[in-house]
C-alpha cells in the first residue's frame, strides 16, 4: 500500500500541515492526490505561475539545482487520464531552464490545481468542474506584474512572431501565445479583450472611437464611418452611431446590424446623385429592416425565453458635403454642431425620442426637471420589430463657418448634455485631429464615471479631400 507523501505545507494555499493530515484545513485540498516526488525532484508549477524564489526549506514544491551537464529534463509522458502532469524545470530565466533548455510551449498545469487569476485580468470562463478554489488571502502574495511563460528566444527574437506566422491573433498578456477560437491564449490561458470593448477607426477626415465603459460587461454600441464622392466629384463624409437597447435581446447585434446597413446604404446612394437628406432617410429605413430581420428566429427559440423582446437600438447619423450638413436619427443618440473658432454658439442638432423630451415639448416640465427624473432616458422611438411605426427624423443645415459635427450616444452626452458643455470638452483642433479628439471625448466620459458604453464620431465641416485625416 503506497503511503501518502509527507508534506509540511499545503501545495495549493501553503497552509502549514500536521502529520497525518489528509485534507488541508484552510482550502480543503486533497493531500492524497499529491504525486510522489520524482527522483530528480523537479519543481511543479501548482498554479501555472513561476514559483516564488527562495521558498523555505522543506516546502513543496522546492527549487532544485540544475541537472548535470548534458542531462536533459524529462520529457512529458504520454497523454492519458492516469499520466502524471508534465514537469516544469526551475526557472532561473522566465520560460527557460538552466543550461538553455526551454519549457514545452503550451504546457498545461497539473489537473489538480487550476491556474490562479493574475491581478488585473478578467476571467470570463467559470472554473472547471472539480477545480479547487483558493480562498482570498491564502497563499503567497503575487507580484503586480503577470507571471507568464516567456517565449523561446532561440525560436524567434519577436515574441509575437510564432502566433502571427500561424495566422492567429497574439495574446495581449504574454505576447507569445496564439488566441484560440474561444478567446483564450493557448500559451498562458488569459482571456482576451473582446474586439468591441474598445474600437477606433479613421476614414478620410472622419474618425470614431467606441468604448465599453466602466460598468457594462460588453459594448452594445456600434459605429460606421466612411468617405465617398458626389457625382460632381466633391467629397462627402458619413458617420453612423447606434446604441443597443439594453433591455432588449441581443442589443449588440442590433446596433452592429443597423450601423452597417445605414452606412452601406449611404455610401451607395450618394455617388448615384441621391439628395443627401433623402439618402439619410433611406439609410435609416434600411437600418430598421436589418434590425427587424434579427427577430426572425425559430419558433422553438421563444419556447425557452417567451418573455424576451426583439433586438432594438437607436441610431443617429450625419452626412457632410462641401456646403451641406444632414443629420438623421431615431431614439436618443445625438448630433452636436461645434464651430472651430467658437465665435458662434454651438448647437444641438437632434431632438430625443424620449420621455424627458416629451415632457419638455408638452410644457409639463422644464429641461432640468425632466432630465433629473428617473424616467428621463425611457425612449419612445427605436429601431426594432416591436417598435412603433417608424418615423425617421432628418434635418438639413448650411453652416456659414468651419466646424465639427459630434455624433454620439448618451454614454457621452450624459456628461456634457448642453451644447455649450459639449463645446467646452471638444478640443479646439478637433476638425484637424478628429481621432485624437474622439479619444479625448471618450476619456471625458470615462473620467466622469463611464456608467454606459461610450461612442463618438467626429465629422469636420466643410468636408475636406480624402486622405486629409488626423496628423
Amino acid at each position: 500500500m503506497s503511503q501518502m507523501p509527507q508534506l509540511s505545507a499545503c501545495p495549493s494555499c501553503e497552509e502549514p500541515l500536521e502529520s497525518g493530515d489528509r485534507f488541508c484545513g484552510a482550502c480543503g485540498y486533497d493531500l492524497s492526490a499529491v504525486p510522489e516526488r520524482p527522483q530528480d525532484n523537479p519543481t511543479i508549477a501548482m498554479n501555472g505561475s513561476v514559483p516564488a524564489q527562495g521558498a523555505p526549506a522543506g516546502a513543496y514544491p522546492e527549487a532544485q539545482a540544475a541537472p548535470p551537464a548534458g542531462q536533459a529534463w524529462p520529457a512529458p509522458g504520454p497523454d492519458g487520464p492516469d499520466a502524471p502532469g508534465p514537469a516544469h524545470p526551475p526557472t532561473h530565466l522566465p520560460g527557460a531552464a538552466p543550461g538553455g533548455t526551454t519549457l514545452p510551449p503550451g504546457t498545461p498545469p497539473p489537473p489538480s490545481a487550476p491556474p490562479a487569476p493574475a491581478a488585473g485580468v478578467r476571467f470570463d470562463r467559470r472554473p472547471e468542474p472539480g477545480g479547487h478554489a483558493v480562498p482570498a488571502g491564502a497563499g503567497p502574495t503575487q507580484p503586480d506584474e503577470y507571471l507568464l511563460q516567456a517565449p523561446d528566444p532561440r525560436v524567434s527574437a519577436d515574441p509575437a512572431a510564432p502566433a502571427a506566422d500561424a495566422g492567429g491573433k497574439v495574446c495581449v498578456a504574454c505576447r507569445a501565445g496564439r488566441v484560440d477560437d474561444d478567446g483564450y491564449c493557448e500559451n498562458c490561458g488569459h482571456a482576451q479583450p473582446r474586439e468591441r470593448d474598445h474600437m477606433e477607426q479613421e476614414s478620410g477626415p472622419v474618425a470614431a472611437v467606441s468604448d465599453r465603459g466602466l460598468r457594462h460587461h460588453r459594448n452594445e454600441d456600434a459605429f460606421a464611418i466612411g468617405s465617398t464622392a458626389l457625382p460632381d466629384g466633391s467629397p462627402a463624409s458619413v458617420a453612423i452611431v447606434c446604441d443597443g437597447v439594453s433591455s432588449a435581446t441581443r442589443p449588440d447585434d442590433a446596433s452592429l446590424a443597423a450601423s452597417q446597413a445605414a452606412s452601406q446604404s449611404l455610401l451607395a446612394a450618394l455617388p448615384r446623385g441621391t439628395h443627401p437628406q433623402q439618402a439619410m432617410h433611406d439609410a435609416i429605413v434600411a437600418a430598421s429592416r436589418a434590425v427587424n430581420s434579427l427577430a426572425e428566429e425559430p419558433a422553438t427559440a421563444r419556447e425557452h425565453a417567451p418573455h424576451q423582446n426583439a433586438p432594438a437600438c437607436t441610431i443617429v447619423g450625419a452626412v457632410v458635403t462641401s456646403g451641406l450638413l444632414i443629420v438623421g436619427w431615431v431614439g436618443d443618440s445625438r448630433a452636436y454642431w461645434v464651430p472651430v473658432d467658437r465665435s458662434a454658439p454651438p448647437a444641438r442638432l437632434t431632438e430625443d425620442d424620449s420621455w424627458a423630451a416629451q415632457m419638455v415639448a408638452a410644457g409639463l416640465m422644464n429641461e432640468a426637471e425632466a432630465y433629473a427624473d428617473e424616467r428621463a432616458h425611457a425612449i419612445t422611438g427605436w429601431l426594432g420589430a416591436d417598435a412603433y411605426e417608424l418615423e425617421p427624423h432628418t434635418a438639413a443645415f448650411k453652416p456659414d463657418r468651419p466646424g465639427v459635427v459630434v455624433v454620439c450616444t448618451d454614454g457621452l452626452w450624459n456628461y456634457a448634455e448642453a451644447a455649450e458643455e459639449m463645446a467646452r470638452v471638444v478640443p479646439l483642433d478637433a476638425a484637424t485631429h478628429p481621432l485624437h479628439s474622439a479619444r479625448v471625448l471618450v476619456g471625458h466620459a470615462l473620467d466622469g464615471g463611464g456608467h454606459d458604453n461610450v461612442t463618438v464620431a467626429l465629422v469636420p465641416f466643410p468636408a475636406v479631400p480624402q486622405g486629409a485625416g488626423s496628423a
